[in-house]
């Protein structure tokens, strides 16, 4: 029995993950989305600040969806698996 949570759906081609598939996934996407948003916003007149913010957060977000992807990251070829 797999323990691992499943948020994110796999990608049908390629790598990676897809969309959410649950509440988690959803929240932890939108909580991203407003981080980088709002730094763009909040630090327009120190334009150099936001990459300070938005690699760590990209980074996190990367390691939350590669771990809570239903059947983990690999290359997918579509239809046949």
């Amino acid at each position: 029995m797999n323990d691992r949570p499943e948020w994110f759906a796999p990608k049908r081609y390629g790598y990676g993950s897809g969309l959410p598939t649950a509440w988690q996934g959803w929240a932890i996407l939108l909580a991203y989305l407003a981080l980088v948003i709002g730094s763009v916003f909040l630090f327009q007149q120190r334009p150099y600040l936001v990459p300070a913010i938005v690699l760590p957060a990209t980074a996190g977000l990367l390691i939350v969806t590669a771990r809570t992807t239903r059947g983990g990251w690999r290359w997918r070829w579509g239809d046949s698996e």
